[in-house]
C-alpha cells in the first residue's frame, strides 16, 4: 500500500484514510450501528488505510470511545488523528481555544482512545476570543509532554461561499493568516480542509502553502458528503438530524442539477474497467492533486471502507484529469 507523509516526512500514513465522523455524528442517526462501524475500522486497517480521523465533539465523545475499542487491540497499526477546540452545546457547537481546556480535553481523549499518544492533534476551529498563538502554544506543550506527536490545523467550512467565484480567490485568506501565525510558534504538520471534485477551492490556495513548506494535507469530504458516490437520489430527503438536510447543495433541485458531475465520474470509471466506481475516481482525483494529499472519506460500513481504500490503486491519466476539470462547477452555495 502506498504511503504518504504528514509534515516533511515525519509521519507516514496510508494513501487513503478513514473519516470516522459518520459512525456517530452528523449523518443519519438511524444508520448508526456500532458493530458495523467497528467492522469498517478493522477493514480499513487490514487494507492499509491506517489514518483514523476523529474528534472529541463527534457524538460528542462516542466516536473516540468506539475507536478506542479497536485501538485497544490494534494501536500499532493505526495513525490516530484527533481534533480539539470545539465543544458541543444543546443546539450548537462553540469554539474553545483556552489552554486549560485544551490540556483537559487532550487527557480525556487519550483515555477514550485507549492510547498514550495521539499521532496528529488538530485544532478543529480557531477561538475568536483567544489569540491563535496562545492556543497553538498550549498544543505545542502537549507535544513536549509526549502526549501528541504532531499538530494539525483544520480549515473546514472555509470554502467558497456565495460570490466567491469558481476559484474561491479569497476563501482561505483568514486561514492562511492563522497558519502563518501558528507556524511561528510551532511547526504545522498538516492542514485539513474540504477538497473534492465539486469543492476544489483548497487546491488553489491551501495546497500551494502546504507544498511549499512540506506540510501534509488531509482532504475532508472528498466524496462530497456522499453525493459523488452516485448513491444518493435527488428528492429522497434526509433525516432531520442529518447535516445534509440543511445544506443548499442537497436540495432536490441542486442534487438534480449536479448529476452531471456524477455522470462525468462514471464515464471515467468505465474506461478503467468493470468494478471501478465513481467514488473511486473521485478519490483518485484527490490523490492526484499532490504527493502530500491524503483523502479522508467517511465510511461506516466495511464494504465502503474497502471500496475507498482500493481507490489508491487507481491512476488517472492526463486525459481523465482534463475531462474532470472540464465538468461544470457545482450548483448551490456550500457555506
Amino acid at each position: 500500500m502506498e504511503r504518504r507523509s504528514i509534515g516533511a516526512g515525519a509521519l507516514a500514513v496510508g494513501a487513503v484514510g478513514l473519516g470516522c465522523m459518520p459512525m456517530s455524528w452528523g449523518y443519519a442517526p438511524s444508520r448508526r450501528r456500532g458493530q458495523e462501524s467497528l467492522a469498517a475500522v478493522h477493514t480499513a486497517l487490514d487494507l492499509g488505510s491506517n489514518l483514523l480521523d476523529t474528534a472529541d465533539v463527534y457524538g460528542p465523545f462516542t466516536n473516540e470511545l468506539l475507536l478506542g475499542r479497536v485501538l485497544r487491540e490494534r494501536r500499532a497499526e493505526a495513525f490516530v488523528s484527533a481534533k480539539v477546540g470545539l465543544r458541543a452545546g444543546d443546539q450548537h457547537v462553540v469554539a474553545d481555544g483556552r489552554p486549560g481546556y485544551l490540556r483537559r480535553a487532550c487527557d480525556a481523549s487519550l483515555r477514550r482512545l485507549r492510547t498514550d499518544v495521539i499521532d496528529l492533534y488538530q485544532l478543529h476551529r480557531v477561538d475568536p476570543e483567544v489569540p491563535v498563538e496562545e492556543t497553538w502554544g498550549a498544543m505545542a506543550e502537549l507535544v513536549g509532554a509526549g502526549k501528541v506527536r504532531a499538530l494539525g490545523f483544520c480549515a473546514l467550512g472555509a470554502g467558497a461561499g456565495p460570490g466567491a467565484g469558481r476559484r474561491g480567490d479569497r476563501a482561505y485568506g483568514t486561514t492562511l493568516a492563522h497558519l502563518e501565525r501558528a507556524q511561528q510558534v510551532f511547526p504545522v504538520s498538516a492542514v485539513q480542509a474540504e477538497l473534492s471534485v465539486w469543492s476544489p477551492q483548497a487546491a488553489w490556495q491551501l495546497l500551494p502553502w502546504c507544498a511549499a513548506r512540506g506540510v501534509g494535507f488531509l482532504a475532508a469530504m472528498p466524496l462530497g458528503s456522499g453525493f459523488l458516490t452516485g448513491t444518493l437520489t435527488p428528492g429522497e430527503g434526509f433525516e432531520s438530524q442529518d447535516v445534509r438536510a440543511r445544506h443548499p447543495r442537497f436540495t432536490a433541485h441542486a442534487m438534480a442539477s449536479n448529476q452531471g458531475l456524477v455522470a462525468g465520474l462514471r464515464r471515467v470509471a468505465l474506461r478503467h474497467g468493470a468494478g471501478i466506481t465513481a467514488a473511486q475516481v473521485a478519490l483518485a482525483w484527490v490523490l492526484a492533486q499532490g504527493p502530500q494529499v491524503v483523502p479522508v472519506p467517511g465510511a461506516d460500513r466495511a464494504h465502503w471502507a474497502e471500496e475507498n481504500a482500493r481507490a489508491a490503486e487507481l491512476r488517472l491519466s492526463a486525459a481523465d484529469l482534463a475531462e474532470i476539470a472540464a465538468l461544470p462547477a457545482a450548483v448551490g452555495a456550500w457555506d
